[in-house]
């Protein structure tokens, strides 16, 4: 039996745009974002999905929503698949973050593993929560075919799981907005079928 999962990053932000923090923090898709979301639709167009899980946020909610549009598949909320929250980061650039909170920001990345912004979590912490979503991913909709709509960090971390990497080497994975990473997952292990797929903008797959 194959469980088929189809992991995708929301579409572009203001945030995102600015190039700020932004993992708690709710902003809108862009009208690029929108551009993005619909790609991600007609890329998946065929493909007749059991269930979206998502992360809650506005940008999350947006893509999948155009994603599913004329589908009957249920949309579920999982706070487990949001962001990293960055605490007093959220909204910030990285120069705004070290100017403002300088001694914070070395130790945050001296301990890539354990360090966070004041209010914010750890990479550990976050690890922790997504793969027990992706566990409960496996158990709740066996043999189906998921759609998770979700950030960069949860998508690299999952894939650091999959093929032995530390969770603290999640950045050798790049994960574009509109990206899609797809898995299929069977008895005797998973396969990684696509990574950081952006398909093309205005027109049909």
């Amino acid at each position: 039996m194959r469980t088929a999962i189809w992991l995708i990053r929301h579409g572009q932000t203001p945030l995102n745009k600015q190039r700020r923090y932004q993992g708690r923090t709710d902003s809108p898709l862009t009208p690029f974002g929108m551009q993005q979301a619909q790609a991600l639709a007609r890329r998946l167009q065929r493909i007749p999905l059991t269930v979206a899980v998502i992360s809650p946020c506005k940008r999350a909610r947006a893509t999948a929503t155009t994603v599913l549009q004329g589908r009957s598949a249920s949309i579920v909320e999982d706070a487990r698949w949001s962001e990293t929250n960055h605490g007093r980061w959220e909204g910030l650039t990285y120069a705004e973050v070290c100017a403002l909170f300088p001694e914070e920001a070395v130790a945050r990345f001296a301990d890539a593993l354990h360090g966070r912004a004041q209010g914010g979590e750890s990479l550990a912490e976050v690890n922790a929560r997504v793969l027990e979503a992706w566990n409960s991913l496996l158990h709740d909709y066996r043999g189906g075919r998921i759609l998770v709509v979700t950030h960069a960090t949860p998508i690299q971390l999952i894939l650091c799981s999959l093929t032995g990497l530390a969770p603290t080497d999640h950045w050798r994975w790049r994960i574009d907005l509109g990206s899609l990473t797809a898995i299929d997952v069977y008895a005797s292990g998973p396969i990684v079928c696509v990574v950081n797929e952006t398909p093309l903008l205005g027109r049909s797959q």
